[in-house]
């Protein structure tokens, strides 16, 4: 729940007071739970709910660090291993991931790393489901593109 909250807002200690009021707004409203078997995936729900929330809330203030626009590509001596080679490529879209803009961040987030399906995403991020499924393509498109760059150095 906080690497959701994280992906999402992209500052640990917001995360974390995200985490602690989504776990006091599910424990409140526990009673409107139906099916207790999906507590789970409700509470991930709130957590994103807040993490978006919270993250427009935001964003009309922030500065954006310098950090966010240059993309630092650090030069890896011999690979060991395969698992090391898989990692590093996993982490190497994960930081390319963050140079996206907002919308097809988070549409990616939800859509690639937490699974939710287009309707879901859509519903989430109050936009229409076509639009849901154009952003997701646009920004699979920008993110294979920043990575071709990346590959390219």
């Amino acid at each position: 729940m906080y690497n959701t909250a994280y992906r999402i807002v992209k500052d640990s200690y917001e995360a974390e007071d995200i985490m602690q009021d989504s776990f006091l707004t599910a424990f409140t409203k526990l009673n409107s739970l139906k099916d207790a078997e999906t507590f789970g995936s409700w509470l991930k729900r709130i957590v994103i709910n807040n993490s978006i929330y919270h993250y427009k809330k935001n964003a009309k203030y922030s500065e954006v660090p310098l950090d966010d626009v240059l993309y630092k590509v650090e030069e890896q001596d011999g690979i060991s291993s395969d698992y090391e080679f898989t990692n590093l490529k996993a982490k190497q879209v994960m930081e390319t991931m963050k140079s996206l803009k907002d919308s097809y961040r988070i549409s990616l987030t939800l859509h690639l790393v937490e699974g939710y399906d287009y309707e879901e995403i859509s519903e989430i991020m109050n936009i229409t489901y076509a639009n849901c499924r154009t952003t997701i393509s646009r920004a699979k498109e920008n993110l294979r593109q920043k990575l071709q760059l990346i590959a390219e150095y």
